[in-house]
This record gives structure tokens, sequence and C-alpha cells, in this order.
């Protein structure tokens, strides 16, 4: 017998403690990683909750059924998939029916499942719990291939690896937790921002992030409170890391005795509210903030309230800014939106993803589903198919079927005659064994037609799905459509503007304004509302006060946060976003345009558009006074330098009277001073460069010169002005299309009475138009009191004009909804009868 020291000798192995302690630190590092602390990107779940939920529905806790106890659940989570601690299985599912954890529940609990203010929950004996009615939508279709199971800690159940999750859940419930060397700590967020943003990937792939951070505002916590700013926002969706500031919901009220109180209603994410109030406690006693004189908690179940109330000679903003300062009534939220990716090898890996890569990552699992899930109903949808041909093979043959069965001995044999008699399968030879004399009824055999046809109708659309992504990705809308009508809320958190990081832009109110540019270089703005609608005929009012022998040549309406492009009779553009434009108030004349534009001494601002957005397919069409038209795509003008930017090549003798915004196949009209017009389609324009010249439009009388250009369009009418007041309306169908570069044809018969054209414009039924005379004095009036003449008559009386004084430029504006302007007390006194009447020339 050997020495039992020499025994023991043998038995142990030497190993470098270096490498061991390594690999054995990297392997616990990596299971804590992928099976414990970090999310999946697919389903939002951690491997605890997953197992949770998938228990859950094996016992059949369904939210048709009552609550059942949380130990019966903890049992199977512990018993079948999770060989942990019953508190760590237990703590996670009170999480996922707290509703002040959770956005949307996954767990629908009955019980004490604690509270806002830290208080713990009842044991698990005590408390009851089922599915959620939106945590059914994270099982859906488990059971049809939809993932991949894999064998449990002992290998005597399966569990998936991943749920199907209808909805995505990460970005909708976020998801914390702290790994070995790394930490999660992703935001939720609203339901139908996060679908919206899902279907808006789907349908236009290019979407950046920045237009995805227009649907998908921001992170919606349970708790709502504020989100201070957007910077952190933007930076967490860009890189996947952000520092995201959340205040309390809380207002000033005024109190008994001229003393007021601070009310909070809401709390930043995850702020226990009785450590809260303690610590602001803490901070009164120390006297590190003066001014509160009394602190309770009135929270009810009716919703959260903290009042604090106030010395009577405290400021409340100034008490309300300490508080921000000092405790968690403000606190920051550092997203790290670290998550679990599948490689291409099936392995899981940590990374951090931007808002982008993690809707594209959920997106591909639901195509993953809806496929696997396709092909189980094909293959299941082929295989009933398979036995009901053999079934009405049977019913066609009905009697020598039933000979072969009596004049068998046994069933196999039975089975064996079918098979061979009429080439059938063993599995249809079986369903015709098995067949009870009641299918054999007329009635019976109709259904089974029925139901055969079905099928193969089913059949189809399953391989249509299978062979087309579109149809994949409709599935995938409509789906999470039909989750968001049934399980979308209002957004709770609010989003504010964080004085440390205020853009100039998210100050100014988006809002319609007025601009007006004088023939001497007076610019100004001022709302729509400052003019006020009158009828036809009537002397209006002062818009602006000019110096002497000055005249408003441009007036145009524009959003204050849209650019304003300037064209320089020179030919040159320089470009201002409209709220840089000083207001001004009606009588003023405005701000000199050479303090806002580095103008030459020779160059005047010839013509101003405004233009929401560059976009690609958007071009330029530009008019000179010598009848040249050129194009030019929008994306040209997208950079333009603060001395201005070359817009179109001039001759000496040429100048830029007219530029329009097009998509590239629009018909254009020019219209000369002495009453011709012309309309071609802007395809006969070939698109050039920045600095060309252009090509003909029109070719001019020897005295005749352009004063107008307009982009036609269906339903609108051409509205044409004099000089002398007089004006009317034709329709576009009196003017042909034309190729460019020819005379025209009359578009109004220009006498002494009415004076050459001012102004062309294109207006509809519901438009206002408004017109500028040389002395400053502006009317506005309805279109449709305007009346629709032949193209070659003369017209009638639109505004009454002072001895010496011309019209000099018609704007068309966008009737409002509900018009104020009147109840401004500024009545047309001069609305008697000749202004009502329609005085024809």
């Amino acid at each position: 017998m050997p020495d039992s020291n020499e025994v023991r000798e043998q038995r142990i192995i030497p190993v470098d403690i270096e490498s061991e302690m390594k690999k054995s630190f990297i392997d616990y590092a990596m299971s804590v990683i992928a099976d414990r602390a970090l999310p999946d990107v697919r389903d939002g779940l951690k491997p605890v909750h997953r197992r949770i939920l998938y228990a859950m529905s094996l016992l059949g806790f369904n939210p048709d059924k009552p609550h059942r106890k949380c130990a019966t659940t903890v049992g199977e989570v512990l018993g079948k998939f999770h060989p942990h601690g019953d508190a760590a299985v237990y703590d996670s599912m009170v999480r996922m029916a707290q509703n002040f954890s959770l956005r949307y529940m996954l767990v629908d609990g009955h019980g004490n499942f604690g509270s806002v203010d830290g208080d713990p929950p009842a044991a698990m004996r005590y408390t009851e719990s089922r599915l959620s009615k939106i945590s059914m939508e994270m099982l859906s279709d488990i059971n049809k291939d939809t993932v991949d199971f894999k064998p449990n800690f002992d290998e005597h159940e399966m569990e998936p690896v991943v749920l199907p999750s209808r909805f995505p859940n990460l970005l909708v419930n976020g998801s914390s937790g702290i790994a070995v060397g790394m930490a999660t700590n992703i935001p939720p967020h609203n339901l139908g921002e996060v679908i919206d943003g899902i279907i808006k990937i789907i349908d236009e792939p290019q979407t950046t992030i920045d237009e995805l951070n227009k649907i998908i505002k921001g992170p919606d916590f349970p708790t709502a409170g504020i989100i201070l700013g957007k910077q952190g926002i933007r930076d967490a969706y860009r890189t996947g890391k952000g520092r995201i500031v959340v205040r309390a919901q809380a207002s000033i009220e005024p109190w008994q005795n001229n003393r007021q109180r601070i009310i909070v209603t809401e709390l930043p994410y995850q702020v226990n509210k009785a450590r809260l109030i303690e610590k602001m406690a803490d901070l009164v006693k120390d006297k590190r903030i003066e001014g509160i004189s009394d602190l309770r908690d009135e929270s009810d179940r009716e919703g959260m309230r903290i009042v604090i109330e106030l010395k009577r000679d405290a400021n409340a903003n100034v008490v309300l800014n300490q508080l921000y300062k000092n405790t968690q009534l403000q606190e920051t939220f550092s997203a790290n939106m670290l998550a679990l990716v599948q490689t291409e090898d099936k392995k899981f890996e940590p990374r951090i993803l931007n808002l982008r890569q993690t809707i594209d990552h959920y997106i591909n699992h639901q195509k993953e589903v809806i496929v696997r899930r396709t092909k189980f109903e094909l293959n299941k949808a082929e295989a009933r198919a398979h036995i009901l041909e053999g079934l009405k093979i049977a019913l066609d043959n009905l009697d020598e079927v039933i000979n072969i069965i009596r004049g068998s001995k046994t069933e196999p044999v039975a089975k064996q005659g079918l098979m061979d008699r009429f080439n059938l399968s063993e599995r249809q030879a079986q369903a015709i064994v098995d067949m009870r004399l009641g299918r054999l009824t007329g009635l019976e055999r109709d259904k089974l037609e029925n139901e055969y046809r079905e099928l193969l109708e089913k059949i189809q659309y399953y391989k249509d799905v299978l062979a087309n992504e579109y149809l994949v990705l409709k599935i995938i809308k409509e789906e999470l459509t039909v989750i968001k009508d049934k399980f979308g809320d209002e957004r709770r958190t609010q989003i504010t503007i964080d004085e440390d990081e205020i853009d100039i832009e998210d100050m100014i109110n988006e809002e319609e304004n007025v601009i007006t540019l004088t023939h001497f270089g007076y610019i100004k703005r001022q709302p729509t509302d400052s003019y006020k609608s009158q009828r036809r005929g009537g002397k209006g009012i002062i818009g602006l006060s000019t110096r002497e022998e000055d005249f408003v040549e441009n007036l145009f309406t524009t959003s204050t946060h849209d650019f304003i492009l300037f064209f320089t009779n020179k030919g040159r553009v320089f470009r201002k976003k409209a709220y840089e434009i000083p207001e001004s108030g009606r009588q003023a004349k405005g701000t000199a345009i050479v303090n806002l534009l580095q103008l030459n001494p020779d160059e005047r601002v010839a013509t101003v558009i405004p233009i929401s957005e560059y976009k690609e397919g958007s071009y330029l069409v530009m008019a000179t006074k010598n009848g040249l038209v050129k194009k030019t795509d929008l994306m040209e003008y997208d950079s333009i330098r603060k001395g201005g930017l070359a817009a179109v090549a001039l001759k000496d003798n040429d100048e830029l009277i007219d530029v329009k915004l097009t998509d590239g196949n629009q018909d254009i009209m020019l219209a000369t001073v002495k009453g011709m017009s012309i309309r071609f389609n802007e395809n006969d324009v070939r698109s050039v460069g920045r600095v060309s010249q252009g090509v003909k439009g029109i070719d001019l009388e020897e005295d005749d010169y352009v004063i107008g250009m307009e982009v036609c369009s269906e339903n609108l009418c051409l509205l044409v002005v004099t000089e002398n007041g007089f004006g009317k309306r034709s329709e576009l169908d009196e003017y042909k299309v034309q190729s460019r570069a020819g005379k025209g044809i009359l578009t109004y018969r220009v006498t002494s009475k009415t004076g050459n054209l001012a102004g062309v414009k294109l207006v509809d039924e519901n438009d206002d138009i408004m017109l500028i005379s040389s002395d400053g004095t502006i009317i506005r009036m309805n279109v449709s009191e305007i009346s629709i003449l032949g193209r070659a008559t003369q017209g009638v009386t639109l505004m009454r004009m002072n001895e010496g004084d011309k019209v000099v430029c018609v704007a068309r504006i966008v009737k409002e909804e509900e018009s104020e302007l009147e109840a401004e007390g500024e009545l047309d006194v001069e609305n008697e009868a000749e202004g009502e009447n329609q005085e024809e020339v």
C-alpha cells in the first residue's frame, strides 16, 4: 500500500497563481456581465427579469387570472431557472411591480410593494402578483419558435435566451446595473414617442439622430419631474453617454399672513422622498438654509405633496434655488447606454450604443421574430393542408376506403393499404383511419373544403412575407401601432431650457411676422396682427412712417425662425434669421439695411425670400429686368458668408428683380410693366452653377421690362395690380404654356387711367393681400372681393390713390383662422356704398 502522503502529493497540481487569478477573475467578470448585471439590447431584460416573466407565463399567472402568491413565483424561478438567493429574485420582481420604478410595469402587484419613501415591501408570503397586460406583449408568440431556447442550470428545463419583446422595452423601461468594471444606466422613455421613432426609421432609413430627437424628445421618468436643457439628452443619444439634469416640480403659492410656501408635487427619478425631507430638515436645523418655518409631507393616495412654509421676510425663489443646489430636488441622471449585443458567432459582448443603434438592434430582432413566427405558421399550415388533401382523397373514394379498412385485420395493415392504393403519406393515412364517421356528412365536407381554401391563402401570404422584407417591416409597424394605441400615454416629464445652455433661438417665440423693406433701405419686422383686414376700396392704415420721397418696395410674411435670403440688384445674396431683423412699431420707419448687410454704395436689396430649411431637390429660379432666367440648386446657397455671396452673373445694364423657390418641375410666369406675360415650364431652363448668367425667359420690346415672376400652381388665379390702384384676377387656364424666350401674351390692357403694372401675384379665395403705396399707406383685403375677369381686360378699383401717389408693392398673405385685427378699434370708416360696389373701368 502506498503511503497516504504520497497519494496527496500526486493530487497536487502546481499552477501559476498570477495566471490562475487572471483566468478566474475574467471568468467571474464575464459571468456577471453576460448572465447577471447587463440587459440584452433586444428585450431590455436581465436574466433574472426574463426568468421571472417566463416562469409566471408557465404558471399561467396571466392578467385575466386572479393574483397569486409571490412566493409561488419565486419558488418556480429558483427551482427551475435561477440558482441564486430568493431575495435576489423577489427584489427584482418587486421592482417590476413599482409604478415609481418602471415607466410601464411588467408585473401587476397586489399588496405592499414598497413606496417612494424607501419603505420595504412586505414578505413574499404576503404579497400577490400576476403578469401585467403589457408584459404579455413581451411574451407574445414565444411558443411559435420566435426565439432560441437553452438548457437551464441542471439541463432539466429549457429557458428562452431572449423574449420576443413586441415593444422596445430597453428604451421604454430603461435599465440600471453594475457589472465588473462597467455599469449601465439607461433612462425610461415614453412608449408612444419610441414607437413613432421606430416607425420613422422603418419608413425613412436615412433618418439621423437629430431628426430622431425631434420625435423621441428625451427620457420620460415614471416620477415625472422636469429635465433642464437638451444638451445632456443630445449627448446621450449621439454617444451613448450624457448627464441629464432632472429637477422636481415645485411651485410657489401665497400663504396666510402675507407669507409664501413652496409645494413640491413631483421628484426626480429614484429619489427617496423621506430621505429628501430629512435632508431638508437637517439643512434648516444647521441654518445652512434660512427662511423655512415649517416642513411637512402631505402626500396621500391622490399623489405627492411636500409643503415647505416660508417665513414672512423670506424670498421664495432664493430658498427654492438653495434647495435645488443642496438637496435632491435637483439630481443628475448619468445616462450610460450599455447593453449586451449578440455577435455573429452567437456570443454576447457589452457595447455602448447611441439611440439609432439601439433602435436598429431592436428592429433587427423584430425582423427575426416575424420571420421565425411566419416560418412556424407556414409549416403548421402546410402540415394541416397535407392532412386535408388526404382527407379529400378519402372522401372522394369513400366506399373503397371503407372496404380497405374493413378488410384489414389491424390498423397498421389498413394504413399500409391506403398508402399503397392512393399514394398517401403515413400522416395522411393515419388521419383517414382516425376520421370520425361524423366527418362523412355533406356539411362537414363543405367545412373541410373551406378550411383547405383558407389554408392555401394563408400559405401564399406566409410565403410572400418570407420573400419580401417590406412586408416584414409593414407587420412590425402595424403591430407596434396597435401596442401604441393600446398602452400609449402622455409624456410625464417636461423638458425645459437650462439657463447655462440657452440657445438664443430657443428664447425667440416662433410666430408669423411681416417684414418690410423701403426703397431707401429701411427694414423692420412686425407681427402680422398689426394690420387689420379691410374691405376692397378702403383707404387703409399707415403701415410705417417713411422719410420724404421714400416708399415700401418689399413686403413679405415669414416665421421668426426662418432664414431670409436677401438678393441685391447687383446679383449678390446675404442671409439672416428673421428674428435678427429688429422689431419696430407700426409707424416706425425701421432700421437701415446697411446696418445689417454689408452693401456696396451703389447696391440695394432687390428681393428677399424666406427659407425654412435647405434640402435636396429644391431650386432657386431667378429673373432679371432684361428678361433672363436662371435656375440653381438651393444647396449652392447653404453656406453664405457674412460679406455676401455671388448669386448670379449680370451684364452691366441688367438687374436682378425676383427669386423663387421651386422643386424643379413647375411652370414659371413672367410679367412686364407694359402688361405682357409668358408662361413656360422650368424644365426648359437647365440647372446651372451659382455664378452663371442664365438664359432668355421673355423677348421684350424696347421700352418694356420685367416687373414680376410667379410660380404657377393649381386652383390659383393671377392677380394683377396697376400703379393707379386698379386690379383684377384672371384664371391661369387663360395662360397657355409656351416655350421660353417668346414674346408672350397680353395679361392687362394698360391705359393712362390705369397706369403701368405695379405687381402680379398668384392667389386663391382664402388669401388676403396687402397693397402698399409710395407714401407708406397699407391696405389689406380679402382676395374673394376682387373680380375674376378676362386676361386682356382692365379690372376694378382696389385702392383709391391720393394725387401723386402710386401702388409700389403687392404682397400675398395667408388668411388667419380667426382674425383678431378688427377688434383693435381701427375700423375702416370709408367702407360705404362706393367702396363696397365694384367699380369696373
